[in-house]
């Protein structure tokens, strides 16, 4: 397989019907929200994506073909008061899994991160998912066992339905 990364250009309609194609990919699976992207979301989200002042997005590409892709927003650490850079989503298609394609989407990112003087990369993953938990650990992202009190959550209030 013949893989190369590159920054979407949202203006290529090849890379455009790539970012929906992957992310509904991913929205469909367990991991995801186990359902499609509404049409409305597919219709809007490459705009959305680029009308956004932080947005970065990695496409992995085989042999020309979309096939991953990692969409991550600058950020902020006010305790650093430098950048940071989110990963948001990453995701691979299934036949790509376990090919090194994630990896190489996280090294991607790593390197605009650096480039951008950002002091860290953070994301958010599932419990349940193993198979990424143990990608994000063997890439350098932190899962230590820590004291109840200095856990962290991410909540979320639904402003729409």
């Amino acid at each position: 397989m013949n893989l190369r990364i590159r920054q979407a250009d949202f203006a290529d309609p090849r890379d455009a019907n790539g970012i929906v194609t992957v992310l509904n990919s991913y929205a469909v699976d367990l991991m995801g929200s186990g359902k499609p992207l509404p049409h409305d979301v597919r219709e809007r989200l490459v705009a959305t994506l680029r009308d956004h002042p932080t947005t970065l997005v990695l496409l992995a590409f085989a042999d020309d073909v979309p096939i991953g892709i990692a969409v991550c927003f600058v950020g902020l650490s006010t305790f650093r008061a430098r950048p940071l850079l989110n990963i948001h989503d990453l995701a691979v298609l299934p036949p790509y899994r376990g090919k090194g394609v994630g990896r190489a989407l996280l090294r991607a990112a790593e390197e605009h991160a650096r480039q951008m003087g950002c002091c860290r990369l953070t994301l958010e993953v599932l419990d349940g998912n193993s198979r990424a938990r143990a990608l994000y650990r063997s890439f350098g992202f932190d899962d230590p066992v820590v004291e109840a009190s200095t856990v962290s959550r991410f909540l979320a209030k639904q402003l729409e339905a």
